[in-house]
C-alpha cells in the first residue's frame, strides 16, 4: 500500500486558515456582544425615560382632581363657618406647597408625606358629621430619613372619606402607617356606603392611577391589597412598599 507524505506547508495553511476562523468568530462574537450591550442600555434608558415621562403626566392628572375635591370641601364649608373656613384654607395651602414643590420630586421625605396626609385628614374633619369615628396612627423611626414616592397614599385617603360616611349611619375610618428602613405599610379602614352613581365624580381617577404608580415607582417591590367584606360592611385597602433601602439616603 503506497502512504501519502505529511506535507508541513499544506498543514501549516490548514492550520492557519483554522486560527483565523476561530479569531474571527471571537471578535464577531465580541462585536455582537457589544452591540447588544450597547442596546439593551439604550432601551432601559428609553424606558427609563418614558416611565418618568407617564409619572409626570400621572402627577398632573392627580392634582387637579384632588383640588377639585378640596375646594368643594372648602366652598361648602363657607356656607356655615367662616372661621373654619379661613382654617382649611392655610390647611390647603401646606397641601399646595407640598404638590408644587414636594411632589415634582420622584421621592420626598416619608415625614413630609405624612404631614400633607394629615392636613387632608384635618381639612375633612372640619365639615364631616359627629357620627364619624376617626383614628390616626403613625410609626417611623425618629429622626426617620425614609423616602417614598409622593401622591400614591392620598387617593386611597380620598376614596374611604368619599365612601365610608353616611349621614343614617354609625361612621369609621382608621388610618395607619408603619414604617421602618425596609417597608412602609400604609392601610386603611371604613365603613361602606358606595354612592349612587348619579352622585359619583372624578370616576376613580385617583385610584385607578394608584397602581400604575406603584409599578413605576416601585416595580416589583410592593403589594396592594384590598377589598370588601359584606358581613362586617367594611372596606380594607393596604399598600406596603418593600425593599425602600433602594431609594432611602
Amino acid at each position: 500500500v503506497e502512504s501519502k507524505e505529511f506535507n508541513p506547508q499544506l498543514f501549516s495553511i490548514i492550520r492557519g486558515i483554522f486560527t483565523l476562523a476561530i479569531c474571527a468568530g471571537v471578535a464577531t462574537s465580541v462585536l455582537m456582544a457589544q452591540r447588544w450591550s450597547k442596546a439593551e442600555k439604550e432601551r432601559r434608558k428609553a424606558e427609563t425615560a418614558m416611565a418618568k415621562a407617564e409619572l409626570v403626566n400621572l402627577r398632573q392628572q392627580v392634582n387637579p382632581h384632588f383640588l377639585l375635591n378640596t375646594m368643594n370641601n372648602i366652598y361648602a364649608l363657607t356656607v356655615f363657618d367662616t372661621e373654619k373656613a379661613q382654617k382649611a384654607i392655610i390647611d390647603l395651602s401646606k397641601m399646595l406647597r407640598h404638590i408644587l414643590y414636594d411632589n415634582q420630586q420622584p421621592y420626598v421625605s416619608l415625614e413630609e408625606e405624612v404631614e400633607f396626609l394629615q392636613n387632608y385628614v384635618d381639612l375633612m374633619m372640619i365639615r364631616i358629621p359627629d357620627n364619624v369615628e376617626i383614628t390616626r396612627e403613625c410609626n417611623i423611626p425618629s429622626n426617620c430619613q425614609i423616602h417614598v414616592a409622593p401622591m400614591i397614599f392620598i387617593s386611597l385617603l380620598e376614596n374611604a372619606f368619599k365612601h365610608g360616611i353616611s349621614p343614617e349611619h354609625k361612621n369609621f375610618i382608621h388610618i395607619k402607617l408603619d414604617a421602618d428602613n425596609d417597608n412602609i405599610v400604609f392601610s386603611i379602614q371604613n365603613s361602606n356606603y358606595p354612592k349612587r352613581e348619579s352622585e359619583r365624580n372624578g370616576h376613580g381617577i385617583g385610584l385607578k392611577q394608584v397602581e400604575r404608580r406603584l409599578e413605576i415607582a416601585y416595580p416589583g417591590k410592593y403589594k396592594w391589597e384590598k377589598g370588601f367584606d359584606k358581613n362586617k360592611n367594611i372596606y380594607s385597602s393596604k399598600i406596603i412598599i418593600y425593599d425602600t433601602k433602594l431609594y432611602n439616603h
